[in-house]
């Protein structure tokens, strides 16, 4: 058996260094076993990043993701008002940070997302839905993933121009109630943000070869298929 598994992945792998360290487990099936349960469950997980500035149809798009490929969705909104209402420990310091208007610090988003995911231990993947915003909280889901023997599979973003982002959002503000869904001058300081704060993730992971474009204009079907065959290619990178 510990022979078999130990030709099995070598035969599978052209890296010298990973078949020099197997051959040094060779004795060990326990810590064979190890090494390849983390190699193939590194393989099998597809972990994802939607993209896009407020407006672009993420959450719509988020729901056909989920359903079609198996992912956990993770929405940093829905963690925090989980959390809040649950009156956990995390929850009350995010409470004490936004009660004194000051930001809740990454450590504590990072916490509730650790939190999520050590509950899905079985998960094929999870989808993360308006996190990162920042480099810093890209590399900090990167470690989080990491100490988890998984990763980014990779980041898509939903392209749509400023300007129909506008258009859109002033068009759900007629509905929503929310107060900045409704001021143009308000969404467009909201654009200006993501711009100038989130939209640099996108090239964090380009430069990992793991960022994609997607349009985001057409119908939702549409938009469905060119984000489930962009998903394909990553899939066929892991």
């Amino acid at each position: 058996m510990q022979n078999n598994l130990f030709n099995f992945v070598v035969s599978r792998t052209n890296h010298l260094f990973f078949k020099s360290l197997l051959k040094c487990y060779e004795k060990d099936a326990r810590l064979v076993n190890f090494a390849v349960s983390r190699m193939i469950n590194r393989q099998k997980m597809i972990n994802l990043v939607l993209f896009g500035p407020p407006g672009s149809g993420k959450g719509t798009q988020a729901a056909f993701l989920i359903e079609k490929f198996g992912l956990i969705h993770i929405s940093t909104g829905d963690l925090f008002r989980f959390e809040m209402s649950n009156d956990t420990l995390l929850g009350q310091e995010a409470k004490a940070y936004m009660s004194k208007g000051s930001l809740v610090p990454d450590s504590v988003t990072i916490g509730m997302l650790r939190n999520k995911v050590e509950k899905h231990t079985g998960a094929q993947g999870f989808i993360f839905d308006g996190f990162p915003r920042t480099i810093p909280q890209a590399e900090a889901l990167d470690a989080l993933l990491s100490s988890k023997n998984t990763e980014v599979t990779g980041l898509i973003s939903l392209d749509v121009a400023d300007e129909e982002i506008v258009k859109r959002i002033l068009k759900r503000g007629e509905t929503s109630g929310r107060p900045d869904d409704s001021n143009e001058s308000t969404v467009r300081k909201r654009i200006d943000v993501y711009n100038n704060e989130t939209a640099p993730v996108f090239g964090y992971y380009a430069e990992q070869d793991k960022s994609m474009r997607i349009n985001g204009l057409g119908a939702i079907d549409e938009i469905a298929q060119r984000l489930s065959d962009a998903v394909q290619q990553l899939k066929e990178k892991v």
